[in-house]
């Protein structure tokens, strides 16, 4: 009898081994289902494409010194923040009028992974500056980095007005 019952009792802590191994895999198979799923519906929403930037998002390209005379801006940072989930780009106003064009919802401000192609393009709460710029001035944008794609080191293409500059450090 006492046989038995510690017969019993191994294969009921063997059936237990053997769930709790088919749910841990089980689990790490959603979750990689689920972080999949969420990249490739980013994707068709426009976040992420391929490592080129999108044709939709595509505007001449020109060199940090060539913003300033096409849109008025000077970009001072790209920038990590609240843990990687946020980026932070800044930017002085050198021209308040070419620097309007930054207004245009035809060109909406974006970063670009150069690495990956991630579009990143959502306005945390829509922050979006109304109203005239001021010279001198430097103001910001945040955006929010599902994913954490961009990352401390990447090189990015900002799209700012009518005009986006490669190559841009992540800070």
């Amino acid at each position: 009898m006492v046989k038995t019952l510690l017969a019993s009792r191994r294969r009921v802590r063997l059936v237990g081994l053997v769930a709790g191994v088919v749910l841990a895999v089980a689990v790490l198979v959603v979750v990689q289902l689920v972080s999949d799923a969420g990249r490739t519906s980013a994707s068709a929403s426009g976040q992420a494409t391929a490592p080129s930037v999108p044709p939709q998002w595509q505007r001449p390209a020109v060199s940090a010194a060539e913003l300033v005379n096409r849109s008025g801006v000077r970009i001072t940072q790209v920038a990590l923040t609240g843990d990687g989930g946020l980026v932070d780009l800044r930017f002085q106003v050198v021209n308040a009028d070419r620097a309007a064009a930054l207004h245009e919802t035809a060109h909406p401000p974006a970063l670009v992974d150069e690495a990956t192609g991630a579009v990143v393009n959502q306005v945390l709460m829509n922050h979006a500056h109304k109203g005239a710029f001021t010279v001198g001035v430097t103001y910001y944008l945040v955006f929010q980095n599902p994913g954490n794609w961009l990352r401390h080191g990447s090189k990015v293409t900002v799209l700012l007005g009518n005009a986006q500059v490669e190559h841009v450090a992540v800070r």
